[in-house]
């Protein structure tokens, strides 16, 4: 018998809802409905009675729950037990992030979790966005950070950080004319950029937004391109031209005075940082404690 059919039913029986259930499990709908499905293939009978509103046990349901409850709880035991003394009292979460996450959003929300949950170990491998996604797809880490998303239908993005896209710029004259006015968008033919990466999250949504502003992007000249966030700043710092990054990356160097930062419309740009995991990968509750901590954070823009 299938746990994981199980678990479904249990969470089906809790929430009332099949939609519900697949909410509280990170899984699809249909996902859901198949696991059921099979449980009542299995066992030769009905668990639910569907109803417009909602679903409720049947006979034969009711007399299966309290079973699946024990089967789950004594799963529960056993993977408690064994996989403390396999790691040390330790559980371990894998996961994937790209430069902005990894380097400026999680190491500020990681330290309050983890004293939280002392009893769990983080697994973090770095890469840019569409190679995080890309071990997420590959099962080489079951959660990724990134700062853009695909249309892969086999995902799930969910928000986690809402992170500023700001202008950076020398501190210098030629910039601080437009400190008490908006940086002109068309100005940028003029200038000289520094970019990141292909595959980078901050490229990809800076070169979407420009693109719906109306610029040309081919008529920008890319005088460097660089995977290093700390290079960039110093090379700007340093005059060799102009960029756009995440205001979290900039932040420390503008606080130093070292760049001038300018938002790129009238109103502060913002673009979300995505979560990612595969709709069918089966989450322990430690994993889904994580995800919901995490989410947590979305909309706080005082956190950082």
């Amino acid at each position: 018998m299938n746990l994981k059919h199980l678990e479904a039913f249990v969470s089906v029986t809790h929430t009332g809802s099949f939609s519900k259930a697949a909410e509280q499990l990170y899984l699809t709908q249909p996902t859901v409905s198949s696991h059921i499905q099979a449980l009542e293939k299995e066992l030769g009978c009905l668990l639910f009675v569907r109803t417009t509103k909602e679903v409720e046990l049947s006979i034969d349901g009711r007399r299966l729950y309290h079973r699946a409850v024990k089967m789950l709880e004594l799963e529960r035991e056993i993977k408690s037990d064994f996989c403390k003394k396999a790691s040390k009292g330790k559980q371990r979460i894998q996961i994937g992030a790209s430069t902005i996450p990894g380097q400026y959003i999680l190491p500020k929300m990681l330290p309050e979790f983890l004293n939280q949950y002392p009893e769990i170990q983080m697994e973090i491998v770095d890469g840019d966005s569409m190679e995080i996604i890309d071990m997420v797809l590959k099962g080489r880490i079951i959660l990724g950070f990134t700062g853009t998303k695909t249309k892969d239908e086999t995902l799930v993005f969910e928000p986690f950080f809402q992170d500023q896209m700001v202008l950076i710029t020398p501190n210098t004259k030629e910039y601080q004319k437009y400190q008490n006015s908006e940086f002109p968008l068309e100005q940028l033919y003029h200038e000289r950029m520094i970019v990141r990466e292909e595959g980078s999250g901050t490229r990809m949504e800076t070169e979407h937004y420009l693109e719906q502003m109306g610029l040309n992007l081919k008529r920008i000249e890319t005088v460097a391109v660089m995977t290093n966030q700390e290079s960039i700043k110093k090379t700007i710092a340093n005059g060799m031209g102009i960029g756009i990054m995440s205001k979290s990356a900039a932040e420390d160097f503008i606080q130093e005075d070292r760049l001038l930062s300018f938002s790129l419309s009238n109103t502060k740009l913002y673009r979300n940082l995505y979560m990612v995991w595969e709709k069918k990968t089966s989450m322990d509750d430690y994993i889904r404690q994580f995800i919901q901590y995490m989410k947590g954070y979305y909309y706080d823009s005082t956190y950082l």
